[in-house]
């Protein structure tokens, strides 16, 4: 258990029987009246966001989420298959736990997987990844139609929009939350 003055991103929390995991919140206290936190959350399970205000000092019931580091094997059609660093485990994970994880996942990567009673609930990759390109069209000078961007095929097969000047064979680095460019690596 803990109150909502302890809240903090990432945090995992049971409400209705169902895990929430709080991806941003926010202390509020008026001039008047009592102070409260407004917390947006997401299902773990389905990805839902809900808006939620709760009263500043209630207790809520945090959710035990083993987080493990684990390396990236290979995707056997079905499942993204990962293995646990100490043990030597595998652990098959699916597609949908995956989201848009999968995009941004090589061979031999390292992810953070989380569990919740044997169950795994999500895939966290570092926030930005190196990745080369494999297909994109030459940039041409004068083609400005598109505010000087243009799209490319990374080498995970996910298409982002990069700079004209960014070419085929190019290491560039990727946000993992949101897939934007950050710049060449």
């Amino acid at each position: 258990m803990a109150t909502t003055n302890d809240l903090k991103n990432g945090m995992v929390l049971k409400l209705d029987n169902q895990l929430w995991q709080v991806v941003e919140f926010q202390h509020v206290k008026p001039g008047k009246g009592p102070a409260f936190v407004r917390t947006k959350l997401r299902n773990v399970l389905t990805g839902k966001h809900v808006d939620k205000t709760m009263n500043a000092g209630v207790k809520v019931e945090t959710a035990t989420v083993d987080r493990r580091d684990m390396q990236y094997l290979y995707n056997d059609g079905e499942d993204f298959v990962f293995m646990d660093m100490q043990t030597y485990e595998q652990l098959p994970v699916t597609a949908e736990t995956m989201g848009d994880a999968k995009n941004f996942l090589l061979e031999n990567a390292t992810a953070t997987i989380a569990m919740h009673d044997g169950q795994v609930l999500f895939v966290e990759l570092p926030a930005s990844v190196v990745l080369e390109i494999t297909f994109t069209e030459p940039g041409l000078q004068g083609d400005r139609s598109n505010a000087g961007t243009k799209p490319a095929t990374l080498e995970t097969g996910y298409e982002i929009q990069v700079p004209l000047f960014v070419d085929q064979g190019t290491k560039v680095k990727v946000d993992t939350r949101t897939g934007e460019y950050l710049g060449r690596a």
